[in-house]
């Protein structure tokens, strides 16, 4: 060690254990709080976040390590930095989420995509003057919430009930296996009932409304799908997971964007169909990618100018 550095110990930024713990404590707040307040949603997002970054560090601690400074990586990598008074930073959460997506493989975008939000809306609550949990009820995220932190306890080779108590994994999982059976049945029985009436149709106006919803579906924003009930050029449509990436090739700038979808729509059965976890029972809630390019130019122009103008985007990677 130089004489410019100081020994102190930052072993417990990246360590597995010591973050699940942390994760532990904020499940014990959370469940001291009322369950129909704020309090609980929010202590519920600090818990998420500890899961979340207890199981990517049992991958690698260095995959924690905020990439920007190498200094970070070389104290996630258990190396003292000769730095006076460095503090290491670990990755933003949204990071975090993406790293554990890559390495994680039956992280599912429905999981990765709930803990975006999540996380998201603890933001909103502490950085902002917007009440991001008043007013949530439990019915919309407690049960993707227990699904996510089951997944991460299990890759964690831990319990549930090592972070919530037994009485807390017991009802858990009822309330998963709940979650499931209900999106699974609404689901199915709507594109059931569709499928029907598409098939009461004649071969003409079949032919006709399939001819309407391709022009359709090439015409609004979202990625096209198969409707599973009859078949057509069909949309999902949602919110964006990552931020754009850029590409210059010649003088054409593309960007991507990784899109999680909340709702899909066929015109030619008139099926709609809202909601994650009902999209992820018709095998529609994969993450779909927005691709737009643009000529330099363009892309560079001033802000009076409008830079979207004779674009088409192609919404379909």
């Amino acid at each position: 060690m130089s004489e410019q550095g100081e020994e102190v110990d930052f072993s417990d930024t990246w360590d597995r254990d010591a973050l699940v713990a942390k994760a532990k404590k904020y499940a014990e707040k959370m469940l001291e709080a009322p369950r129909d307040g704020w309090e609980f949603a929010l202590w519920s997002s600090f818990c998420l976040e500890f899961l979340l970054r207890a199981d990517l560090s049992d991958y690698d601690p260095a995959l924690l390590a905020d990439i920007k400074d190498v200094n970070n990586l070389i104290s996630a990598t258990g190396y003292s930095v000769n730095i006076k008074k460095f503090i290491p930073k670990t990755a933003a959460t949204n990071d975090i989420v993406e790293r554990l997506s890559k390495v994680a493989a039956d992280f599912t975008a429905e999981l990765s995509g709930f803990s975006l939000r999540h996380t998201s809306l603890r933001n909103g609550e502490l950085h902002s003057g917007y009440n991001a949990f008043e007013g949530k009820k439990q019915s919309e995220w407690l049960p993707l919430f227990y699904k996510t932190c089951t997944f991460l306890t299990k890759d964690l080779s831990i319990t549930l009930a090592d972070i919530f108590g037994d009485d807390e994994a017991e009802t858990a999982e009822k309330l998963i296996i709940a979650f499931k059976d209900d999106a699974a049945k609404a689901v199915k029985a709507t594109i059931n009932a569709h499928a029907t009436v598409w098939k009461q149709k004649s071969e003409s106006d079949q032919k006709k409304a399939i001819d309407i919803s391709a022009v359709w579906a090439t015409k609004h924003a979202g990625h096209r799908v198969k409707c599973p009930a009859c078949q057509a050029d069909a949309i999902v449509s949602g919110d964006a997971i990552s931020s754009p990436r850029k590409s210059i090739i010649g003088d054409i700038i593309t960007e991507k964007q990784e899109y999680l979808p909340s709702k899909f729509e066929c015109v030619a059965c008139d099926m709609k169909i809202a909601g994650l976890s009902q999209l992820a029972a018709a095998g529609l809630g994969d993450t779909y990618v927005k691709t737009q390019s643009f000529e330099a130019s363009e892309y560079y122009a001033s802000d009076e100018a409008n830079e979207w103008d004779g674009y088409e985007p192609d919404y379909n990677d």
